[in-house]
């Protein structure tokens, strides 16, 4: 069985890591046809617009896509194509899942945890207006069902995957409304999960815990915008942007995406680190259900971090893109290379 899922290469490094990360899942034997179509920048040049009807409709009929980082047309007004992907297919978990990984040197060890983001409201909802010349008000948006339909995502991933603990992180004293309301659906959902621990949490105060010590934490659920910022705060804890990979997750559509931008200081130059894209796909792969063929890609990645020969110059190396990505494709494990 062939898998047809969408691939929007991006812009800046875009095509070039998920380039790579085509090659790799083609030499672990990952059953694959990507329908290729363009969002961002290019889209915008292209088309008009950042997001044309036919990435969305290309999602929506495949209902799995792998996209690379986008950019967004400067001073036209148009919102960012990634919030416009979220919102329209109605992506309302932002999955980060952040681990220490081998060879990349950073202050921490044994992080493992999970960022969930509510994707749908906050300020993201785009509701500001100028009320009198040079004063700006901006609509923060909560409601009950966004709290609770992420909540019971985020309890049910857990029982699924045998994470064990939860930290709902808000700021309810200064937003008793709408962080409050966040606040109240976790606990209503929550109550029909006695057999997982359940945490509250300041977001400004969780800032100050992951500094102190990440390793305590195992998943973190919370609002828009906070989650944001937490999710970049938890990737520079294992290395930054390049070594984290995402997903965009609904009911019946996921994205699976770089979370770290499109770099054009170095586009063309075949240094690109593909590491997250490619991490995603991973992820991506284990949502359809190939375990087996993500296990090996990820076992070919922990491989060539460990040995440190073969690592792209933001992880201390000196290889370029096509090196890093052969080394990848080296270290898939030969004797069930193919094979799922």
């Amino acid at each position: 069985m062939a898998y047809t899922v969408t691939l929007i290469p991006g812009d800046g490094i875009g095509p070039e890591v998920t380039g790579a990360t085509q090659q790799v899942l083609a030499a672990a034997g990952a059953p694959i046809e990507w329908e290729v179509v363009h969002a961002g920048q290019r889209a915008f040049e292209e088309t008009g617009v950042p997001v044309p009807d036919a990435v969305l409709a290309s999602i929506r009929k495949n209902r799995i896509g792998l996209k690379g980082p986008l950019g967004t047309p400067k001073g036209k007004g148009f919102r960012s194509a990634n919030v416009t992907i979220r919102q329209e297919l109605l992506l309302y978990t932002g999955l980060r899942p952040v681990r220490t990984l081998p060879g990349i040197d950073t202050p921490y060890q044994d992080v493992d945890l999970v960022v969930l983001r509510e994707n749908t409201e906050d300020l993201y909802a785009g509701i500001e207006h100028e009320v009198l010349p040079g004063q700006v008000i901006s609509l923060k948006v909560s409601t009950r069902a966004a709290g609770e339909r992420i909540a019971k995502w985020a309890f049910e991933y857990m029982r699924y995957r045998g994470r064990r603990t939860i930290t709902c992180c808000a700021k309810p004293a200064l937003s008793p409304l709408a962080d409050g309301a966040f606040v109240d659906a976790f606990g209503k959902i929550g109550a029909d999960y006695p057999f997982i621990q359940q945490q509250l949490m300041d977001v400004d105060n969780l800032s100050m815990a992951l500094a102190l010590d990440p390793t305590r934490f195992d998943v973190l659920l919370l609002q828009n915008l906070y989650g944001d910022i937490i999710s970049d705060l938890c990737a520079g804890l294992v290395g930054g942007l390049g070594v984290v990979p995402g997903a965009n997750v609904g009911d019946r559509i996921a994205v699976f995406e770089a979370v770290h931008g499109t770099a054009p200081d170095i586009q063309g130059k075949g240094i690109a680190n593909p590491l997250a894209v490619l991490s995603s796909a991973v992820m991506m792969l284990e949502f359809i259900g190939e375990h087996g063929i993500a296990q090996r890609i990820d076992q070919a990645i922990w491989g060539v971090l460990e040995e440190g020969k073969h690592l792209t110059g933001d992880l201390g190396g000196s290889e370029g893109t096509a090196g890093f990505t052969q080394a990848l494709i080296d270290k898939l494990p030969r004797a069930k290379r193919g094979a799922r």
